[in-house]
Parts: structure tokens; C-alpha cells; sequence
């Protein structure tokens, strides 16, 4: 029989159990970096964070009694967070060490890994500049610098920041209901960065800096390439998008979170969202312009972007101002091409791929869409969702100068409609190309802000829970990198679905689907950091959102959900 009994001293060594079933022992009180260093090698991924007992922890987290932990490298998402936030606190200290009347701010991302960062207050920057800033920050790495985690009270940072000049911040922090803020400092130099660091420099040895124009890039491994930093693609299209939408915001007054909680703050939240969404109204019609422009060669209209980008309504909003220029759009559903079930490609994981391009017959679809073309009567297919079966559809026959509009994944996928002319064909990519900032140096991802509207539609028409959503999103980014994003740049032009007045909508109505996530899931680490990303913003209404908006496809309310293109 087993006796049980109480020791006398408390044991000095705890225990933590790994995701793999090996133990690591070590001295009460030492950090998650003192138990990674034990079974780090050489040759395998960087630990960068652990998952302790269901909680997200940075190195730096002492361990106090027996746990489970998963250590997190640079091939986990919230690995990868941690690296590319440390890697931009070092650019900062690199940066004011080199410029300390200089401007930096972290803008958007860039799809090869990395990102977009401007200058301001420095005469013809250029290589030389760019040189000097990778040399201190390779010295940084060489003295590996540690990264001190300090809590301090709230008018402590304000105070701090307001002396420093970082007015965005000062901005954003009056509206913090919390009473402290956590602050990382290297050196002299101290910030804020929302989310967790790398105890020291010597963990950022793998960057690089990229001059482009005035600004630059700087540029990290991506998750299936932890240690290298792979060739950066040119996207000259999607850079215009970016600098359009900032040119927006300027128009707007509005370049980080502060400012809009001011405008809130204010009373003046419905001339932000009028001026939003009447910039939405002019692009698409600009847009439908260029079509009409080039009426007398342009077949068919083809639409891609990523998920929740707002792709529905974006093209009958076209539809829309197509119809008020005399042409007449006829929306082809690309989902209706798709083979019988049963022949569909397998994944590597053995299930069916419905992304992959070869679950469409594109034979039937290239015919199809040629007979449409030229005048002729054509046999739709329909494809049956219960059965898995393609059936026959409506049959159809367009009028001269009548044009389609087919929206899909593959949309810019050059062996989509391989027997077409391509000089029958607009391409348009539509995304949700955020660049509204908390501040300079904090940016808003673009695929959190998608994730947030994917959570409201997948709850509210297909009755799916945040973890459910959040479980998904995984696969369905994956999907992105290989089917979309790789071709956005083959796009005639790009419309930006953001709205700068969005999140602040979004809040109230997503916060208790969050909220909802199970403790000690993966999921509830993914919407414990939304929630507190959500913190930073004011909560506003729906009601002034406008019924024909993008944003109603995901908080529910559009005038355009039953709304079809004109049909003969």
C-alpha cells in the first residue's frame, strides 16, 4: 500500500513535462530560457516563447512549481510573432542610435516576410544610411544586449512618452483603462510593444535590410525558413494599394488608433465613416470606369483576394456601377465548376484539396466561358454540395457587350482560363489592406483584422464558434500563401476593402464570441491576444454603418445579401 506524506523542505527543483513526453528538471524559480537552453541544439529552429500550463509565456517567465509546457520556435505563429516584434524593437534602438532626430514607423507587411518601414526627418536617405543602421544592429546582436521587461504606472508612461515626442502614443495611452503598461528597454532606449520579446538581442541574427525609394524593408525568416531570409519579390501594385489607403487615412486625419479615439472621443466617428466609405464608392467607381473604358475588348471581369477580403460585395457594388455605365455584368460562380467529389485531388493529410486548382474542370469552364463570349447559348453546370456532383444548370446567352464577372481564389491564377485571350480579361485582387497603426512603431496586422470579420460571419451564417473559426484559420492561410497571394500582382488594379473606422465597430459584437474560447485550448491564446489587441479601441455602434457597405457582409444588415446582377 502507498504511504502518502508531507516532505519537510520544499523541493528546490520543479519539472517540466514537454509536448513530446520528455521532462526537463531544473532549479525553482529559473526561466523558461534556463529550461530551453537544456534541450535547444544547434541545428533545429530557435526557441523563441513557451506555452506553459495553457498560458502564453516569454523566455524570461520564471518557473515556480511543475508544469506543461510547448516550447515555441520560429516555425510556430506565435514564435514568429515574438521574433518579428523583438526584430523591430532592434531596429528602433539601432535607428535612434544612428539618427536620434530621425522618425521610424513600421508600416504594413510585405508578403516575402517583412516590413515596409518609412523615415522621416533624415535629408535624402538612401544605401549608405540604410548601411549604417544594419551595422548597429549586427553590433547589437554581437553584445547581446538584454531586452528588460518593466511594469510601470500608467501617467509614468504617458509622462515618458510626452518627453520623448511620441505624441501617437500619448494618444493611444489616455484612452488605456488599464493602470500600468509594460515597457521594454535596451540600453537608454525604452518603448512600448504590444505582445511578448526575446529576453536579448543575440537572438535576431537572421534579417536583412532592403532600400525601396526613400523608405526600406526590413526584412525575417519565414516560418517554413527559420533560419534564412528568403528573396524578396517585387509587388510594386500592392505597394501602391498601401500608399493609396495611407493617403486616405491622411485625408481622413487619421494615422493611428489615438486619432480615432479622439474622433469617438469627439463626436465626429460619423464623418469618419461617411468619408470612409465615399472613398470606397469613388474606387469602385473609378474602377468600373476603367472597365467601361476599355468596353469594346474586356469579356470577363475576374475577382481574387483572400478570405473575408469583402469579395461578395465588392462585385456587386461593380455590378452596380457597371449597370449605371449601360453594361450589363452576368456573375458566373466559380465554385459551380468544381469536379464530382470523388475525383477530387487528395491533400498530403489525406483529405480532399477544394483549393486546389485542379478540383475545377477547367476544360468545361474555358469553353463555357468562350461560348458565353461569343453570343452563343451555354449549358451552366451546377454543383451540388449534398451529392458532390456536378449537375446541369441554367442555360445562358449574353448580348453584345454584356460582360462577366467571375470572382474565385484562382481568379489571378494564369492557368485559369488558359484558352482565353488574356486581353479579354480585367483582373481586379481585393483585400483588406489595413495600415491604420496603434502607433509608429506598433502596427495593426492585416490577417487580424480579416480573422475578426471571419469570427462575425462564420458565427452569424454558418453557426460556427471563434474556436472553430479560429481553429480553421490556419488551413485556410495556408490556402492564401499557395493559391493567392502569389499572383496578386498579376491584378489590372487592387481595391482595398479596409475601413479605417472598422475595428471600432467590430469590437463590441466580437469580443464575447472571444470570450467564449475554452482556457487551455490553442485556440484561447489566439483570442485572449485579440481580446487585449481590441482593448486599445473604443467601442462604437452599427447604425451609422451603411447598408451597402462592406462591412455589413460580416455584422449582418446588407441591403446586397439576396441582391442579384440584372439577369434577362
Amino acid at each position: 500500500m502507498t504511504e502518502f506524506f508531507l516532505t519537510k523542505e520544499p523541493r528546490k527543483s520543479v519539472e517540466l513535462l514537454l509536448r513530446d513526453g520528455r521532462v526537463i528538471t531544473g532549479k525553482r524559480g529559473g526561466t523558461l530560457e534556463d529550461f530551453a537552453c537544456v534541450v535547444q541544439k544547434p541545428d533545429e529552429p530557435l526557441i523563441v516563447g513557451a506555452i506553459l500550463d495553457g498560458n502564453l509565456r516569454e523566455l524570461t517567465y520564471p518557473v515556480w512549481q511543475d508544469g506543461y509546457a510547448t516550447l515555441l520556435t520560429m516555425e510556430d505563429t506565435d514564435g514568429a510573432r515574438i521574433y518579428r516584434r523583438s526584430l523591430v524593437f532592434l531596429l528602433e534602438v539601432a535607428f535612434r542610435s544612428c539618427f536620434p532626430k530621425g522618425g521610424l514607423t513600421i508600416d504594413h507587411s510585405v508578403s516575402s516576410g517583412g516590413y515596409y518601414c518609412q523615415v522621416n526627418n533624415i535629408p535624402n536617405f538612401g544605401q549608405a544610411d540604410l548601411d549604417r543602421i544594419k551595422a548597429a544592429m549586427l553590433e547589437l546582436v554581437k553584445q547581446n544586449v538584454p531586452f528588460v521587461r518593466e511594469t510601470v504606472p500608467l501617467d509614468e508612461a504617458i509622462a515618458y512618452f510626452t518627453t520623448a515626442g511620441e505624441e501617437d502614443k500619448v494618444r493611444l495611452l489616455k484612452y488605456r483603462q488599464r493602470k500600468d503598461l509594460v515597457l521594454y528597454r535596451a540600453g537608454e532606449t525604452r518603448d512600448y510593444h504590444h505582445g511578448y520579446m526575446v529576453p536579448s538581442s543575440g537572438y535576431l541574427k537572421w534579417f536583412d535590410l532592403y532600400l525601396l525609394d526613400d523608405a526600406f524593408i526590413i526584412r525575417f525568416p519565414r516560418r517554413h525558413a527559420p533560419s534564412e531570409v528568403l528573396p524578396m519579390d517585387s509587388y510594386p501594385a500592392l505597394l501602391n494599394a498601401f500608399k493609396e489607403y495611407g493617403d486616405w487615412l491622411t485625408t481622413l486625419g487619421i494615422h493611428s488608433v489615438g486619432a480615432l479615439n479622439d474622433a469617438i472621443q469627439e463626436g465626429h466617428i460619423d464623418e469618419v465613416t461617411l468619408v470612409s466609405e465615399a472613398l470606397h464608392e469613388m474606387q469602385i467607381a473609378q474602377i468600373a470606369g476603367q472597365i467601361y473604358e476599355a468596353r469594346d475588348r474586356v469579356g470577363v471581369i475576374l475577382i481574387a483576394g483572400p478570405s473575408s477580403s469583402g469579395k461578395t460585395t465588392f462585385s456587386k457594388r461593380l455590378g452596380i456601377q457597371l449597370l449605371a455605365r449601360g453594361i450589363t455584368p452576368f456573375a458566373l460562380e466559380m465554385d459551380h465548376f468544381f469536379i464530382d467529389r470523388e475525383k477530387t485531388p487528395i491533400n498530403p493529410d489525406g483529405h480532399r484539396d477544394y483549393e486546389s486548382l485542379r478540383a475545377l474542370d477547367l476544360g468545361r469552364l474555358n469553353r463555357d466561358l468562350k461560348g458565353l463570349m461569343e453570343g452563343r447559348e451555354v449549358q451552366l453546370p451546377r454543383y451540388d454540395f449534398i451529392s458532390g456532383l456536378s449537375l446541369d444548370g441554367a442555360r445562358v446567352q449574353l448580348m453584345k457587350g454584356d460582360v462577366i464577372i467571375l470572382e474565385g481564389i484562382h481568379g489571378l491564377n494564369p492557368g485559369l482560363l488558359t484558352d482565353i485571350d488574356p486581353a479579354t480579361t480585367f483582373k481586379i485582387y481585393v483585400s483588406c489592406l489595413t495600415q491604420l497603426n496603434l502607433d509608429r512603431h506598433n502596427r495593426i496586422s492585416t490577417t487580424d483584422t480579416r480573422m475578426l470579420r471571419r469570427i462575425l460571419r462564420d458565427a452569424r451564417d454558418r453557426g460556427y464558434s471563434a474556436t472553430d473559426t479560429i481553429r480553421r484559420w490556419e488551413a485556410v492561410r495556408a490556402g492564401e500563401k499557395s493559391h493567392i497571394f502569389p499572383y496578386q500582382e498579376n491584378a489590372d488594379v487592387m481595391f482595398n476593402s479596409a475601413l479605417a473606422y472598422e475595428l471600432t465597430t467590430l469590437k463590441p459584437l466580437v469580443e464575447p464570441l472571444l470570450r467564449q474560447v475554452p482556457f487551455g485550448t490553442p485556440e484561447h491564446i489566439e483570442a485572449k491576444r485579440l481580446l487585449k489587441f481590441l482593448e486599445w479601441f473604443l467601442p462604437t455602434g452599427t447604425d451609422y454603418v451603411p447598408d451597402n457597405s462592406i462591412l455589413r457582409e460580416f455584422i449582418g444588415g446588407s441591403i446586397l445579401t439576396n441582391f442579384e446582377l440584372w439577369t434577362r
